[in-house]
């Protein structure tokens, strides 16, 4: 192959590749290997950018590139000085529904080896589950998992009002003046409760039950608001997380992953889809009955891969399920605002004297 394919190889022409290059370049959804990203991206052959990173002519974050190095949107790319422009899409988001039995604890680890939700979950490469949200040891029904950090804090967070949608068995019958004090609100220790929705489900004596439901997941809920108006809770069952309901077909102890176009419907009504002009849990009927699927896509548009974007995942790195309290959500991830780079114009020199286009040092 001839000089003029690999710009960047020992000549002065190396310092500045095609200023034309329109953003057809290929967008990456993972760390990717350094010199197999670069050589897809035209700046030059495998081999030869091998032996540019070993003379010490790539940096990554300023420091010199190793060969075999993985980069990734958050790394800042250089050869020969100049900032090399890269294209990250946003990392996949993916949901799981579990239907949690009684007799197992939401957490990683146990220090009583106690059964855990985790360990009946797919395994993933790179990624992490998280769980949104709690159900106590004795508590059944559905648990939603993802991938995305940023879509378990919207989920869970009370300001975006995700309703959780409970079947509660109770000792006794509820009297016009207990009901009346749930929808009104129930002094906690931790603040006053209510749920937003109270419904009669029949039953005698110790088998009474009722369907709840509240726009928000305190530790323990559910329970603590029954014993402060004096009634027991015997057995608690969650049927609906927003606008997602467990399916009929889903067996104590299985779990199966949202396909594309109900995931799309979640991230609506958590306020994350291209037309979620509207936030909450209780936009339409809730779905039910999803299938395993493979991975698909968060929406959204492609990220600078060089810009210092924090994907999903960072976005809400603080959520950690084994320091999570029950159903309560962790602070909201920090803001960054991203200064919009100035472009000039291919082949053209600015005021400090650089060309403009793509390859300049302007955040690219």
């Amino acid at each position: 192959m001839t000089a003029q394919h690999h710009p960047l190889r020992g000549t002065p022409g190396a310092m500045h590749p095609n200023r034309n290059r329109r953003s057809t370049e290929p967008v990456f959804t993972e760390p990717q290997r350094l010199h197999k990203v670069l050589a897809q991206c035209g700046y030059g052959s495998l081999r030869g950018l091998e032996e540019m990173i070993i003379a010490g002519r790539i940096t990554v974050n300023r420091m010199p590139a190793e060969v075999g190095q993985k980069v990734g949107p958050n790394d800042q790319i250089r050869i020969n000085g100049e900032l090399v422009r890269l294209r990250f899409a946003p990392p996949r988001a993916r949901v799981l529904l579990y239907h949690k039995p009684a007799g197992e604890i939401v957490t990683r680890s146990d220090p009583e080896n106690r059964p855990t939700v985790f360990d009946k979950l797919p395994r993933l490469g790179s990624a992490k589950w998280i769980a949104v949200g709690r159900l106590d040891f004795n508590s059944e029904g559905l648990l939603l998992f993802t991938t995305s950090g940023e879509l378990a804090n919207r989920l869970m967070h009370p300001r975006y009002g995700i309703e959780r949608e409970y079947s509660v068995r109770v000792v006794g019958t509820l009297t016009p003046e207990q009901e009346r004090a749930l929808l009104e609100g129930v002094t906690l220790e931790d603040g006053v409760a209510r749920v937003t929705s109270l419904s009669d489900e029949g039953g005698e004596g110790t088998n009474h039950w009722y369907k709840v439901t509240l726009p928000e997941g305190r530790n323990r809920e559910v329970r603590r608001l029954f014993e402060a108006i004096g009634l027991m809770v015997s057995r608690l069952i969650r049927t609906r997380y927003g606008v997602i309901a467990m399916p009929p077909q889903l067996k104590r102890g299985q779990h199966a992953e949202l396909e594309h176009g109900e995931l799309q419907r979640l991230l609506q009504a958590a306020g994350m889809g291209n037309n979620s002009g509207q936030r909450g849990g209780r936009q339409g009927e809730p779905q039910r009955g999803p299938q395993p699927s493979s991975e698909p896509g968060l929406a959204g548009d492609e990220v600078n891969g060089n810009g210092n974007n924090l994907d999903a995942d960072e976005a809400g790195e603080d959520i950690e399920e084994d320091e999570v309290d029950g159903n309560r959500a962790p602070p909201e991830p920090r803001q960054h605002q991203h200064q919009q780079p100035r472009h000039g114009r291919p082949g053209r020199r600015n005021r400090h004297g650089r060309r403009g286009g793509h390859f300049g040092g302007n955040g690219f």
